[in-house]
């Protein structure tokens, strides 16, 4: 087997993994289908674009089917970004205004136009010989590059805000949300990081390695595909998302107004508060409750969401996440110090004091008594 037919092969499987991805994330039954649907379109272009290895045996003549499909990759990247947002947002909704991520796809085809699309079958076989130095390709590749780099900063700074507003507001030991999403997005950037260096070889003297740059190419994007089909089947219902309107402290406490008559009132309406919410923290022990919220704790003492926000993670200066996990390692510190309940395991000892993933409570049993678990009970 020659180096493109090796190449094809790769691709041909690539491309039937991809799109039986897209059938899996269409058909998976789930509650965000939103989600599911526009990660589905994502690896259907991602299939499409995978057939350019191969797909030109068989659209012979069809040079503007081919330049077409060149331009649908600007399509894939603003799916990922509203796919991220479907996810990390319980309450995101597809709008008119999202169009407008349509527009480079739409500008670069109407730069092929004039000297592509409307011209006779030898201008644009003369275009397919020299297509690496005319300007509307350059355009294009620039085009792609600016948007991939425009999407991936704004993918990593939802990321970034989504994470603070979950330790602000929820308690949930299992962040497999933000690792998952984080993983994906550094996993695409590796790649498209490859193809990029792929695409230089062009203008090299290395340009004879160009072919087996491809099969590089091609077998990182089968692996990636297999990886995201053994992760989805694993996790048919892998996300969590949180309301968007939720704010971040730093953000509500300049909207806050201080209606106390004196600083000194001020401090000691907080103190008591403070020691009210303590007091309630270890005498009815709500975070035993895995999944409790700050919107849940803030209904049973009585208090509004957004003073309670800010009383813990402004003026406790923890996030509700710590706050809540330190009480848990606490009670789990009293279990295992009970030589009545020696025979516990550590398994069920998580469960029990609210944890839900035996990693996060090793993490944060560690980081509260630079010990783990096992070695705590032992000394």
């Amino acid at each position: 087997m020659d180096k493109l037919s090796f190449l094809n092969s790769i691709a041909v499987i690539a491309v039937f993994v991809s799109i039986l991805l897209a059938f899996f994330l269409f058909t998976v039954k789930t509650e965000n289908k939103l989600a599911n649907r526009l990660f589905a379109f994502f690896f259907i272009l991602t299939a499409v674009d995978l057939s350019g290895f191969f797909v030109y045996e068989f659209i012979e003549g069809q040079l503007n089917l081919e330049v077409f499909r060149w331009t649908t990759c600007l399509l894939g990247m603003p799916l990922y970004y509203l796919f991220v947002l479907a996810v990390c947002y319980s309450d995101f909704r597809l709008k008119w205004k999202h169009l407008l991520h349509a527009i480079p796809f739409l500008a670069v085809n109407l730069i092929f136009v004039p000297r592509f699309y409307l011209v006779g079958d030898i201008e644009k076989i003369q275009f397919f010989k020299l297509h690496d130095q005319m300007p509307e390709m350059l355009i294009f590749r620039f085009v792609v590059e600016f948007q991939y780099v425009y999407y991936i900063v704004g993918v990593f700074l939802i990321l970034k805000k989504y994470k603070d507003i979950y330790l602000e507001n929820y308690a949930n030991t299992s962040f497999s949300t933000y690792i998952w999403l984080f993983q994906i997005t550094t996993v695409f950037l590796v790649a498209h990081t490859i193809v990029v260096l792929k695409n230089l070889l062009r203008y090299t003297d290395f340009n004879e390695s160009f072919i087996w740059a491809n099969i590089v190419v091609g077998s990182v994007a089968l692996l990636i595909t297999c990886w995201f089909i053994l992760k989805a089947l694993n996790h048919p219902e892998l996300f969590r998302g949180i309301n968007s309107k939720l704010k971040l402290t730093k953000n509500i406490l300049p909207e806050v107004e201080i209606k106390a008559e004196s600083g000194t009132e001020q401090n000691d309406l907080i103190k008591t508060q403070i020691i009210t919410l303590k007091q309630y923290m270890s005498e009815k022990e709500p975070f035993l409750d895995p999944s409790l919220t700050i919107q849940e704790l803030a209904n049973q003492i009585n208090m509004p969401v957004r003073d309670l926000s800010i009383l813990i993670n402004h003026h406790i200066d923890q996030h509700f996440f710590d706050f809540v996990n330190e009480y848990r390692i606490q009670k789990a510190m009293q279990i295992l110090k009970d030589t009545s309940k020696k025979d516990l395991t550590v398994l069920e000892i998580l469960y029990e004091v609210g944890f839900n993933s035996k990693s996060s409570f090793n993490t944060s049993f560690k980081k509260y008594t630079n010990l783990t678990p096992t070695a705590y009970r032992n000394s």
